[in-house]
């Protein structure tokens, strides 16, 4: 008989002023009693919703029904049929608007916690497992991936757990693409990226770090190694700026070139070699979940004001509902209705401050979004000493420019002809951000797992 409580168990969380100040994981994880009272609420509906929902279709009832029976071995045996990286889908997720949106205890109530479930099965077996990976006789077969990301290294896993012999081809100096430079460690920590990448290593897939293809190899030239074929999932890793004055002002960042210098190069350790301006204001223009990343990692940098800048109203913020409470816990102020139009900087060449206007809502634009309108006679000075841009990214046009007969739209991002993955190129394959342009890593891990299938297919007819 199902647990019919209303509301889902709670996260354990760091308290909000003294995680501000720090970088440990915020969310602490559910107890093993949490774990399985929280799994006690799934009814188990036999149609599924849940699954419908999930990009990569995890068999969610039965394997929270293995947490209720406190068979967390079993439970993480279901997981690892459909994923990778259980551990950073559980953590990282848009549940509520995948999965557990569709959960039919949300009807009358909170979902089941099955984000939650997911991370604590696979810190479970991280912590208790004692067998290693047992590496897939090989098929003969070689693919190259390009690109260390979530949909790389979904695709890589897939691969090679059907006896493929995978190399993936990655630009950094260490693999996990926007896992390891762009989620910061409070809410991913890269130990446990590590660990799954470890897991796919254990599998027989080969990681080459600082090989940038298009600079390095072409992909014309990784046929002629003999790969058969080819995924790219390179990401979309090059920023929007908003082209207003004193963009190029000391002190403008863009949020990826900000959170990789924190993130990958650790600027929040003491003692670290990676330059980074400890600003005392910043504002973050934007509203994403990377611009909640920027923001709070701004904040435990020591600054003592971080705003976020956001053309629209809160209503309409496109981040995570559980990061956008997260920040303001955390002491973010938000400045919503508003909008930069230029940054104002000193003699020397640093910002000092940012002029904004104030907006309202007018009619709908082509995303069904109400259209931000400059309100007349609003100007005003934000004072700050840095600025961080996160307005969105694109594809690097490196791979495209040097891949004869590759189709790209007019953002750059790689055509696909259908849910394979399959572009204009034979045996070429793409997903991810280098496709949709900057989304979630579920959705790059769908593109990465249909395309894994795809070139099965395709090389063992």
């Amino acid at each position: 008989m199902a647990d019919m409580s209303l509301q889902k168990t709670p996260m354990p969380t760091q308290e909000p002023q003294i995680r501000n100040h720090n970088f440990n994981e915020v969310a602490l994880g559910y107890t093993y009693e949490m774990a399985v009272g929280e799994a006690k609420r799934c009814l188990g509906c036999k149609n599924k919703p849940c699954v419908s929902q999930c990009p990569v279709a995890i068999d969610i009832p039965a394997f929270i029904e293995r947490v209720a029976q406190e068979d967390m071995e079993g439970a993480y045996q279901v997981l690892n049929r459909s994923t990778s990286l259980p551990a950073v889908c559980g953590r990282v997720c848009p549940q509520e608007s995948q999965c557990e949106g569709k959960c039919v205890r949300g009807i009358k109530g909170e979902s089941v916690g099955i984000g939650r479930l997911e991370r604590f099965v696979a810190d479970w077996h991280r912590e208790h497992a004692a067998d290693s990976v047992k590496k897939p006789v090989t098929n003969g077969h070689k693919v190259a991936v390009i690109g260390a990301g979530p949909s790389g290294l979904t695709c890589a896993g897939d691969l090679a757990k059907l006896g493929y012999e995978v190399t993936v081809f990655e630009a950094l100096h260490l693999a996990g693409g926007v896992l390891s430079y762009g989620i910061p460690e409070f809410r991913l920590p890269k130990s446990i990226v590590n660990h799954e990448i470890n897991g796919l290593k254990e599998l027989g897939v080969t990681i080459q770090c600082n090989t940038v293809i298009g600079k390095t190899l072409t992909v014309d030239e990784l046929f002629d190694m003999g790969f058969e074929a080819m995924f790219i999932g390179s990401g979309a890793g090059l920023p929007r700026f908003m082209n207003i004055p004193g963009e190029s002002l000391k002190g403008v960042y863009s949020a990826n070139e900000y959170l990789t210098r924190i993130n990958l190069m650790k600027a929040y350790q003491e003692g670290s070699s990676t330059p980074i301006m400890k600003a005392k204001r910043v504002a973050v223009v934007g509203g994403g979940n990377v611009a909640m990343d920027a923001a709070r990692c701004a904040k435990r940098m020591g600054a003592e004001e971080v705003y976020i800048v956001y053309r629209r109203s809160m209503n309409e913020l496109p981040a995570r509902h559980e990061e956008v409470e997260h920040a303001q816990e955390e002491g973010i102020i938000f400045k919503t209705l508003c909008n930069s139009v230029e940054v104002l900087g000193n003699e020397q060449g640093f910002v000092c401050g940012m002029k904004c206007v104030e907006m309202t809502l007018g009619e709908p634009d082509e995303s069904g979004r109400r259209r931000p309108v400059v309100k007349e006679n609003s100007e005003f000075v934000l004072e700050v000493d840095a600025m961080i841009m996160s307005i969105g990214t694109s594809p690097n046009p490196l791979i495209r420019n040097t891949t004869p007969g590759l189709e790209t739209n007019r953002h750059g991002c790689i055509v696909v002809r259908d849910d394979s993955g399959l572009t204009s190129r034979e045996k070429v394959y793409a997903g991810g951000d280098a496709v949709t342009g900057a989304a979630t890593v579920i959705l790059a891990m769908g593109a990465g797992k249909s395309a894994a299938k795809a070139i099965d297919e395709a090389l063992c007819k």
